[in-house]
């Protein structure tokens, strides 16, 4: 059955109608041209895009007296640019693989369509209850030809579509692109309900072993008669395109197969019948031969298709499954015979037949089947991920890093297995030089990255090595390990048995070194050291990693310890938990620390503070990158070890500034205002400066909004942050004897550096703290003389309007931190309105107008459910939408600077008008005119196109203002319902375009 009346009503009416009128003398001398084109012995193929031309004329809706929209009248110049249409689509001898490639889908079910109604197939009729044998042979084909589209179509539509990358953004465009997708989308969905019926029509189609005809433009021309000039041809079995049994087979076999391995995604019993399909067109086409006046088989993709099926549907004892490497790999797996499996990959090391993504995907399924539990597969998982590497090897891919990782721990196993892949994968009498390069410089490189001396003998020791490389390369290498290691003296001619040389101390201790560098096992950090002090009492271990830090206030008293073990044991032990804390890994760090805390608890009181510090230290580093991401307010016992840590007064202790840096910032951030304002001892104010910070921060928080009396505390928080902005000037006198003044950024007037305010500020998750900072720097910013736009923001009036030394504050610093706090509020909450107008009023006064157009949309679309809602006023003030309307002037938009302008309190019709009479506008211009409600400026644009001869526009302004809903006697609350609605509408194409 064809997609139903509904849907062909939508792809005949729902189509945007963009081709200009055409009069009835250029219409008719436009079908005698193609007439002419058409019947030259052999012309040229007239383009496809005719068949959208014509179409699309003729579904353009008409317009009647009343101004209303109706359907596309059924008269002669309609049905003959439908006839024309068809013509063209007879010529390309209706080509489905050239038609689908030039028209959409919807333009190709009109076409389907309109044969299926010059066919006279009855509408309304199901096309699985016809009996094709039983109508005319032109009838026949028809219903074959829209069922055969209709089932390539789903089956195209399974496939991933490349998306086409986007031009500039204009509204007509991406409502007419949104149109047809839709449309395409409602054609898919019935499509796809009618799936099984065209299964049915096609089946039923092979079974009726006749010749059919397809219509060509002589038969269409007869059907265009009148009817009493036909004479019956068109009925007959010899009128127009004859398609032999055979070829309609062939197609449909080929169809039914697609759509059959489509299906077989979620019915794995399908696949046999489309592997039957696939196998009759391979037998027909080989029958046939593969040229043919009426269709096009890809033969590669039909292959493709024949050797998926034989995978898909082999069994263990198919004799067909040893045919392809590919069905052989997929018994094995099936079967659980990996033997053969890794056999089938060394085998095909030589002919480089499989793919790299199939070896690679093959190797993936094994590491998932092997992480499940089978333990038995991490021995075939390395097997055939050494014969993947020396794959790439050979074919000069770069190594995977799996096979670094499985060869962290070389054995003499594994080292004996890819010598054996490597000496298995080349022909070394056929081989080409670069070939044999590839794998010298594999072997040489495997050579150098190994630690133990046995293994690398094994390798330079093997007739592969022995061959590929020549003597002074070998000697080269053996230089090179020569510097590696001084102790150790190789000798250059091979070894034939390396188990008879026994391992150096210097080797062990190398191996134990490289072992605690990468051991994070407190305990086994411990046991290699005892070791490796046992071997030798001359080294320092805590020097062989230079990623080994620990802050100088530790390491002095760490490196005063006499025992040197216990000295190694403690540095290290700290060291590697401050970098796992640094890269999150927190239970590790944990288990270091604790060891650590153990090992210190007996001998220096000292040192164990300094542990229960860093242990307070990572406790609010797990919490906030845990529980606290979601909310959760720290336990009370971990807020209590934070005021303990801050209230602290043991002398000598050796702290790190960072450690109350983050306990004020935890505090800040869990609303712990009270403790900070009124417990927090003074000494501790007086002497930390973060406490300081922190305590006019949770002062200045809990008063707002107060009254101007309350806010001392804010008049404090603003000095102390001016100050340490404040840049120190300092006279110096030149050779010339001329005074210049030097300007020093980082200022030490404050009570702490501006780069440290900003990385504790960056510390803070807290809105109304984030709010409070961010407002004060933003009327800092203010502050300066010769500003030209203010930058608004949320309790902005709380701060002093005037600094008495303007000259001290660095304002150029100023504008950078206001830049980055924005942006790192915005990474904490990118959903808050405000500080999205800050970052707006930051690009609208540097003049980037688009970036501040998209931040004033977000902010009005966040806080009205994307426009869904009234906008809250105090969001779109009069100053924010000015802004806006400047951006689009400046953007060359000015439609929508007219529109804006009805957004103000007063509407600003100067500025409305004055943009109106631009006529080098970059938007969309008259498209706009729906979102228009103030009346007066709609009639100032009908005045204006009427002045300039415009007469389409005009025709649109006039629509505008003709709808009821805008009557100036309609009551205050419909006409304030209009206006919202077309703010809406228009808010909404706004943050399409700029979002």
């Amino acid at each position: 059955m064809s997609a139903e009346a509904a849907d062909r009503e939508a792809a005949t009416s729902s189509r945007p109608c963009t081709p200009p009128q055409t009069s009835w003398f250029e219409f008719v001398l436009e079908e005698a041209l193609l007439e002419q084109h058409l019947q030259k012995p052999s012309p040229d193929p007239p383009p496809v895009q005719l068949i959208v031309q014509f179409l699309e004329q003729a579904s353009k809706p008409s317009v009647n007296e009343q101004n209303q929209v109706q359907p596309p009248p059924d008269n002669k110049r309609n049905r003959i640019l439908k006839l024309l249409a068809l013509k063209v689509a007879a010529h390309l001898k209706w080509d489905l693989d050239v038609l689908e490639k030039s028209l959409s889908v919807p333009v190709l079910n009109m076409l389907l369509n309109e044969l299926l109604c010059i066919s006279k197939v009855p509408p309304g009729t199901k096309h699985v209850d016809v009996d094709l044998s039983s109508l005319p042979p032109t009838t026949a084909m028809a219903i074959l030809l829209y069922n055969r589209w209709a089932i390539r179509t789903i089956v195209q539509s399974s496939f991933p579509v490349k998306q086409v990358k986007p031009g500039p953004p204009q509204l007509n465009v991406m409502n007419q692109m949104q149109q047809e997708k839709e449309l395409t989308e409602n054609i898919l969905k019935v499509l796809k309900e009618q799936a099984a019926d065209s299964i049915l029509v096609l089946e039923g189609a092979l079974k009726l072993n006749k010749d059919l005809y397809v219509h060509t433009i002589r038969t269409l021309d007869l059907l265009a008669m009148e009817p009493g000039m036909v004479n019956g041809e068109t009925e007959s079995s010899t009128a127009g395109l004859k398609i032999s049994a055979e070829e309609i087979q062939c197609q449909v076999c080929y169809d039914l197969g697609a759509i059959y391995f489509q299906q077989g995604s979620t019915n794995a019993a399908v696949h046999e019948k489309a592997k039957e399909k696939f196998f009759k067109t391979k037998e027909l086409i080989a029958k046939n031969g593969s040229s043919s006046l009426h269709f096009t088989i890809d033969e590669e993709r039909l292959a493709g298709y024949c050797q998926a099926c034989e995978v898909l549907t082999s069994s263990s004892d198919d004799a067909s499954q040893q045919a392809t490497p590919y069905s052989q790999i997929h018994s094995c797996m099936k079967s659980g015979n990996y033997q053969d499996l890794v056999k089938i990959f060394l085998e095909d090391n030589l002919t480089l037949s499989l793919p790299e993504q199939f070896r690679q995907s093959v190797l993936r399924e094994l590491f998932q089947k092997a992480q499940q539990g089978n333990d038995a597969l991490d021995e075939v998982c390395l097997k055939v991920c050494v014969c993947n590497t020396v794959c790439d090897v050979l074919q000069g891919r770069t190594i995977d890093i799996q096979f670094c990782q499985l060869f962290l721990k070389p054995s003499k196993e594994k080292i004996d297995f890819l010598l054996e892949v490597c000496a298995g994968s080349i022909n070394l009498e056929n081989a080409s030089e670069a070939l044999k390069r590839k794998m010298a410089a594999f072997l040489k490189n495997l050579c150098l990255s190994m630690e133990d001396l046995q293994f690398v003998f094994m390798i330079s020791s093997h007739e592969l090595f022995i061959k590929l490389l020549k003597d002074d390369e070998r000697k080269l290498l053996i230089d090179q390990m020569r510097k590696r290691s001084p102790r150790i003296n190789l000798c250059t001619k091979p070894v034939t048995s390396f188990y008879d040389i026994p391992a150096s101390a210097s080797v062990n201790i190398g191996q134990l070194e490289h072992q605690l560098i990468l051991s994070v096992d407190p305990w086994r950090i411990r046991q290699i050291l005892i070791e490796l002090h046992g071997m030798t009492s001359e080294r320092q271990f805590w020097t062989i990693s230079n990623k080994w830090e620990v802050p100088n206030v530790y390491g002095n008293v760490i490196l005063g310890i006499k025992d040197s073990l216990t000295r190694d044991l403690v540095y290290i032990l700290m060291a590697k938990g401050l970098h796992c804390c640094a890269i999150k890994d927190f239970v590790h760090a944990k288990q270091l620390f604790a060891a650590c805390l153990e090992l210190v608890t007996e001998f220096s009181p000292k040192l164990r503070q300094v542990m229960l510090n860093e242990m307070l230290l990572l406790d609010i580093y797990t919490h906030e990158a845990g529980p606290g991401v979601s909310g959760e307010r720290p336990p009370s016992d971990l807020i209590s070890r934070v005021r303990g840590y801050l209230e602290m007064r043991v002398p000598d202790i050796p702290l790190r500034q960072v450690i109350a840096e983050e306990c004020v910032a935890f505090l800040l951030n869990w609303c712990e205002n009270e403790y900070l304002t009124m417990q927090v001892p003074l000494p501790l104010v007086q002497t930390n400066p973060y406490v300081k910070l922190g305590q006019l921060l949770a002062a200045t928080c809990k008063e707002l909004p107060g009254p101007k009396e309350s806010r001392r505390t804010a008049k404090d928080l603003w000095e102390v942050v001016v100050q340490i902005c404040s840049v120190s000037n300092q006279h110096k006198r030149g050779n010339d004897g001329r005074v210049s003044l030097i300007k020093h950024r980082e200022s030490t007037l404050g009570i702490m550096y501006r780069s440290e305010l900003l990385s504790f500020i960056k510390k803070l998750r807290e809105p109304l703290v984030l709010t409070t900072i961010l407002s004060l720097f933003v009327k800092l910013h203010n502050v300066r003389e010769d500003i030209v736009n203010d930058i608004a923001a949320e309790h902005i009036s709380i701060w002093p309007s005037s600094i008495p030394n303007l000259q001290s504050v660095d304002f150029e610093a100023v504008a950078i931190t206001v830049k980055e706090l924005v942006s790192y509020a915005l990474t904490i909450n990118a959903n808050n309105h405000f500080w999205l107008i800050i970052q707006a009023d930051i690009y609208f006064a540097t003049n980037q107008y688009s970036a501040a157009l998209h931040y004033y949309l977000q902010a009005g679309a966040v806080c009205s459910d994307f426009f869904n809602k009234m906008v809250p006023p105090d969001v779109y003030t009069d100053q924010v939408i000015k802004r806006m309307i400047k951006c689009c002037s400046l953007l060359n938009c000015h439609t929508q600077v007219a529109i804006l302008c009805q957004f103000l309190r007063e509407v600003d019709y100067k500025t409305a008008f004055k943009a109106l009479q631009e006529q080098n506008s970059h938007d969309a211009m008259d498209s706009y005119y729906e979102y228009i409600w103030d009346v007066t400026i709609l009639e100032y644009l009908t005045y204006l196109h009427h002045k300039r001869g415009e007469t389409d526009k005009r025709q649109i302004a006039i629509k505008a203002i003709g709808q009821t809903e805008l009557n100036a006697s309609n009551p205050e609350e419909v006409l304030q319902l209009a206006a919202q609605r077309r703010k809406k509408k228009f808010l909404q194409a706004m943050a399409k375009l700029y979002f």
